[in-house]
């Protein structure tokens, strides 16, 4: 097995959906102001071995000046009471009505940490990128993890418990505009171009509608040729402001002054040039352009819904089949520090991505293998 898919693997353990952290992690390191990964460390607590544990599982997750705070007393008696209550209302059961659709779950439950059978080579190469990339595409803007005493609020989602002590996220997309209507994306998979848009997206915490455009796709490429006048990717559509645009760096400092903290902000994992490409490219290769071919596919008539963020590998094997098929989606970001995480979590009693609504069938499903198999049986022609 090659040290990039050891790396990954052990990396996954730390930053993917919130289990008891555990798992030791490798340091990815990448050059520039933001790009650095220095250690996260609780602050002084008197209890250097937790600190020592913390800091081994969280290594691969931390950003150059991501504050990690400690709080020392139990969580605020308001803030539990809030939890209390959503934690009340969230919907467990096998059924679920949301926007006059009723979402039946089907499919095998969710099982953190767990891969397929079969599908171990698969989660291998796709996990390239998160070591090429390091946290971009994981993370929402000014993510901060915070050591919290005691357990979590019934209902909480955490990042992990350890010690006693567990990990509340927060970061700072509540404070930028939001689009009324979802941005448009006309992409694939297998373009580090594409990539990095994918990534700013994740770090802005924003719902995209993608539009899939796979070498051979008979409806979105041509769409793009005839509406912006080149078959060039990728290529933005927002419908908010009447703005629609080719080049990812142009792309990325419009989202960042439009519905973040401004372009001077973009990160420098996506500013490097050359490099953010290169990377991004290497870390796409082991998986030898598997989502940049059309596959003979229905066209559903609403777009499938999937809760997911660019540096999961599981993530990454279902956006593959939905633009192989060339299937329209709402991608629901989920980034850490993302407060959509709570509300899956609230909707579905846990949190776990991917996670696919279905509003054409009313299917709702977790697990990547199960979700591909559902698309190449329900849509594939």
């Amino acid at each position: 097995m090659s040290s990039i898919a050891m790396s990954a693997l052990r990396a996954r353990g730390a930053l993917f959906a919130g289990a008891k952290i555990s798992s030791r992690a490798n340091k990815v390191g990448t050059t520039g102001p933001r790009a650095a990964v220095p250690r996260v460390t609780a602050a002084a607590s008197g209890d250097d071995e937790y600190a020592a544990q913390l800091s081994r599982a969280l290594r691969t997750i931390n950003t150059a000046s991501v504050p990690v705070k400690t709080v020392k007393t139990a969580a605020p008696v308001a803030e539990a009471k809030t939890a209390a209550k959503t934690a009340k209302t969230a919907k467990t059961a096998a059924t679920e009505t949301a926007d006059e659709i009723v979402y039946t779950l089907k499919g095998p439950e969710p099982q953190k940490f767990g891969v397929a059978d079969g599908e171990l080579t698969n989660v291998l190469t796709a996990s390239g990128s998160f070591v090429t990339r390091a946290v971009s595409g994981a993370l929402c803007e000014g993510w901060t993890p915070t050591v919290v005493e005691g357990s979590p609020p019934e209902g909480q989602y955490t990042l992990g418990e350890l010690g006693g002590r567990w990990l509340k996220e927060t970061s700072d997309v509540a404070k930028f505009p939001r689009p009324a209507a979802p941005i448009k994306l006309y992409e694939f998979e297998g373009c580090p171009f594409c990539r990095k848009v994918r990534e700013a997206v994740v770090w802005l915490d924003l719902d995209v509608e993608f539009y899939p455009c796979p070498q051979g796709g008979p409806n979105f490429r041509e769409y793009v040729k005839n509406t912006g006048g080149k078959s060039m990717f990728p290529y933005m559509v927002d419908d908010n402001s009447g703005v629609s645009m080719y080049e990812s760096d142009d792309i990325i400092d419009y989202l960042y002054d439009k519905y973040g903290p401004g372009k001077e902000k973009v990160p420098s994992l996506l500013r490097a040039g050359a490099l953010t490409v290169l990377t991004a490219g290497f870390g796409l290769a082991p998986r030898m352009g598997a989502g940049s071919r059309y596959t003979p596919a229905k066209m559903p008539e609403k777009p499938i819904i999937v809760y997911s963020y660019e540096a999961s590998p599981f993530c990454k094997l279902v956006r593959e089949k939905l633009v192989e098929l060339e299937l329209p989606h709402l991608m629901r970001t989920v980034g850490r520090g993302s407060p959509k995480r709570q509300e899956l979590k609230d909707r579905r009693g846990t949190f776990q991505a991917p996670y696919m609504e279905d509003p054409n069938t009313g299917t709702a499903m977790f697990e990547s293998s199960a979700i591909v198999k559902y698309l190449e049986e329900q849509y594939a022609a």
